[in-house]
């Protein structure tokens, strides 16, 4: 994949999607009131400390491995590049691309951003940064249609909790998705010939690039899942599958919406399509979620920016300080 031209600008569409953001916020608060106001904080309280020691290690252990698969979004978009960048860079790179995108949303401040400051340290074209944003933005699509269509086929009763259409469109919808995955793959191994569209240059990546990519998108998907399936109550849960499907569809409009950390617009899916659970013991799950894989990632990124920041100022003070003084005309200076 290549682009023309990467570098971040403020754009007006940039204000507008903020606006729809904001719009989706509203709404969803509104939504989320009507469900929740007979519902005391005391109630989330006691769902919150019924959770045990052990499924909090789980949800914990579960939020490292979704990020630990963002950055290998990025290790494998860099190994696509042909480029050399140390892990260690990388995944703190990735680390706080995620972590500020998934919480601010407002796709001005989004990861393009963060990672054109990064990566630009690390000596990489604007050209190569846009191919990396644009590389790690399908390796997440790619990862949401496939595991979106495995669900579909999987569990096609599903659908029923979230629209009101026969488990039929629920598998004919799956294979279509998973039909979609297949062509990708077959692109990559044929090599199709690249197609263009606007700006944008796509070419089909080498096959082992292409099967990181089908697990890594995935893996991100059931990990973020698995910190609320852990968080959830055993009495009348209703499954790992369940959960995914759920979570894989609301994450889904969160993205469509923009709000900004998917704020009201996952607890309104989440309430409705899982209602045999009582809805204090579902927003405690999604407060649990929120606090691991939203608030503490978000807190973490800023300082990762502060240092990263100081870093960059305190090498550019020194290197303007070690540059040779001169005079007016021209000769060295006396301390030079």
């Amino acid at each position: 994949m290549s682009v023309v031209e990467a570098k971040p600008k403020l754009k007006r569409s940039d204000l507008i999607w903020t606006l729809i953001g904001l719009s989706a916020v509203v709404l969803s608060g509104f939504l989320l009131y009507r469900e929740l106001r007979n519902i005391s904080l005391d109630e989330i309280k006691g769902s919150i400390e019924a959770i045990s020691h052990m499924n909090w290690l789980l949800a914990a252990a579960a939020t490292l491995g979704a990020y630990w698969a963002l950055a290998w979004y990025d290790r494998i978009a860099v190994a696509h590049l042909g480029k050399k960048i140390p892990w260690r860079f990388i995944t703190l790179c990735s680390f706080t691309t995620y972590a500020l995108a998934h919480n601010i949303g407002a796709s001005v401040f989004s990861g393009a951003v963060v990672r054109y400051r990064a990566y630009r340290s690390k000596g990489l074209t604007p050209q190569e940064i846009g191919i990396l944003i644009v590389f790690c933005s399908f390796t997440f699509a790619l990862g949401t249609l496939l595991a979106s269509g495995c669900v579909l086929i999987a569990q096609p009763d599903l659908i029923h909790r979230v629209a009101n259409v026969t488990p039929l469109v629920s598998v004919v919808f799956g294979s279509v998705l998973l039909c979609l995955v297949g062509l990708y793959v077959l692109g990559s191994w044929r090599q199709f010939k690249p197609w263009t569209l606007g700006k944008l240059h796509v070419e089909y990546p080498r096959l082992p690039i292409v099967s990181r990519q089908l697990l890594a998108g995935p893996l991100e998907l059931l990990c973020a899942a698995a910190i609320i399936y852990f968080a959830l109550p055993a009495d009348n849960h209703p499954g790992y599958l369940v959960v995914l499907g759920v979570f894989l569809a609301s994450f889904s409009l969160a993205l469509l919406s923009h709000a900004p950390g998917g704020l009201g617009v996952l607890e309104v899916t989440f309430l409705a399509a899982l209602p045999e659970i009582p809805a204090a013991d579902v927003l405690a799950a999604l407060i649990v979620f929120r606090v691991f894989y939203l608030l503490l990632p978000f807190a973490l990124s800023l300082l990762v920016v502060l240092g990263f920041e100081w870093t960059q100022w305190k090498r550019k003070r020194e290197e303007s300080l070690d540059l040779p003084s001169c005079r007016p005309d021209g000769s060295p200076s006396p301390r030079d």
